[in-house]
């Protein structure tokens, strides 16, 4: 999230209170793409798998919701299927705030199918503040595939008082609280008996969730590289050295609050899993880790982001993490001057207010959404049936010599 987005969203919520009667609600016009380009993304279309939904919550201090997305047993009635906000958490007292909605395909609380179980999980990051709701799109698609999709409702606002340096300590360890539940659940009656298979794991995000994904496969905080980094963008007067400011100088509060008696002088402890055996990061934020923190990481990953993004610049997470991992397969995907909020839900539906404000997370310049969705769920669901599933017919899909689409750049290796 810009600064400029912060400040766009903290103006917003002092003329909200005054405008919430005016609630009429408006239809965007349905993004259209090519279809002879879509014909081309096999894995864009959904799987054999129906989609079913729950929320649940991990116990702990402060609690940890989560929204869950899975293969279910039931009809394709779409008039059952779950609507989704697409939602930012702001302060309290306004809490979760709605800018659009969006029509789903999954079911709530629809039985289990176990006939193909157990499945690979994906634990999916949002973006720093953004609701689990807002990348709905993207669980229910990999759910149809054959994964379960576990979303953490990271215990955080977009509030002054709520920094993310302390989300850089927080957000890590709830991956490990997510997956310290998953082993108490899929025993003998427990809630995901028979439905998860917790060898078999993966971590996506998008922004902070790609931070988050990228240091749950092993990634390391490097003390010396983030300060030579924000030197260097402070030299050139980079317009995102705003997100130094925010972060360097608190990194003695981060080494207390993650138990450190000091600030490592180079690389800090890792907060990863050993069962982790791939990672996606969407726009995701590598500045923290630099070469040799991100060199720590050597299980498959893919990077995907746009090239305009000034949030989580291509040139701070995209571009160096596929660079500098020592992982033998990986994928660096770049959208041509898309910019971050490119990874965000469909606004198919707004209150009529939110419309002069909906530019900042609803729409892209140049970009049809649909269709930059119809190329993250195609290139993502093929890694993950190719390293999860060793669906070689997936990894094929992936293989550069076979990829010859408009407005994006493609590099992989070991494919």
């Amino acid at each position: 999230m810009s600064r400029r987005g912060r400040v766009v969203l903290t103006v917003f919520a002092v003329l909200l209170v005054a405008v919430l009667v005016a609630n009429i609600r408006v239809k965007e016009p349905a993004d259209e793409f090519d279809v002879s380009i879509a014909t081309s993304l096999p894995y864009s279309l959904p799987g054999p798998h129906s989609v079913g939904t729950r929320a649940l919550t991990i116990d702990g201090e402060p609690p940890l919701e989560i929204t869950v997305w899975y293969p279910a047993l039931m009809d394709d009635s779409r008039e059952k299927a779950v609507k989704y906000a697409y939602e930012m958490k702001m302060f309290d007292p306004l809490g979760a705030v709605s800018f659009a909605t969006y029509k789903g395909i999954a079911v709530a609380d629809a039985s289990y199918d176990l006939v193909d179980s157990p499945y690979p999980l994906v634990i999916l990051s949002p973006g720093f503040s953004i609701g689990s709701s807002t990348y709905a799109w993207e669980a229910e698609h990999l759910a149809s595939y054959g994964f379960v999709v576990i979303s953490p409702e990271h215990p955080e606002q977009l509030d002054p008082e709520n920094e993310l340096w302390q989300q850089a300590i927080t957000r890590p360890q709830d991956i490990l609280a997510v997956l310290a539940y998953v082993d108490e659940q899929v025993s003998s009656d427990g809630i995901f008996e028979g439905l998860i298979d917790t060898e078999l794991v993966t971590v996506v995000g998008h922004s902070y969730g790609g931070y988050t994904a990228l240091a749950a496969a092993g990634a390391q905080i490097d003390t010396e590289g983030f300060e030579a980094h924000c030197e260097h963008v402070r030299e050139v007067d980079d317009p995102s050295a705003w997100l130094c400011d925010d972060l360097l100088p608190h990194m003695a509060d981060m080494a207390a609050l993650a138990g450190l008696d000091f600030v490592p002088e180079g690389l800090w402890p890792a907060w990863a899993d050993p069962r982790v055996d791939a990672v996606v990061s969407m726009a995701g934020d590598a500045f923290f880790f630099g070469q040799a923190g991100l060199a720590a990481i050597d299980v498959p990953v893919m990077v995907i982001s746009g090239t305009a993004d000034v949030d989580s610049p291509y040139m701070w997470g995209t571009y160096p993490t596929y660079e500098y991992v020592s992982s033998p397969a990986k994928v660096r995907i770049a959208l041509t001057d898309a910019e971050h909020m490119i990874f965000t839900a469909p606004c198919q539906s707004m209150p009529l207010f939110m419309k002069p404000i909906s530019s900042e997370f609803c729409t892209d310049p140049g970009w049809d959404r649909n269709y930059a969705h119809a190329l993250v769920n195609h290139f993502m669901t093929a890694f993950l049936l190719a390293e999860l599933k060793q669906d070689a017919g997936a990894a094929n899909a992936l293989a550069p010599d076979v990829i010859d689409l408009p407005d994006m750049t493609y590099e992989a290796e070991g494919y």
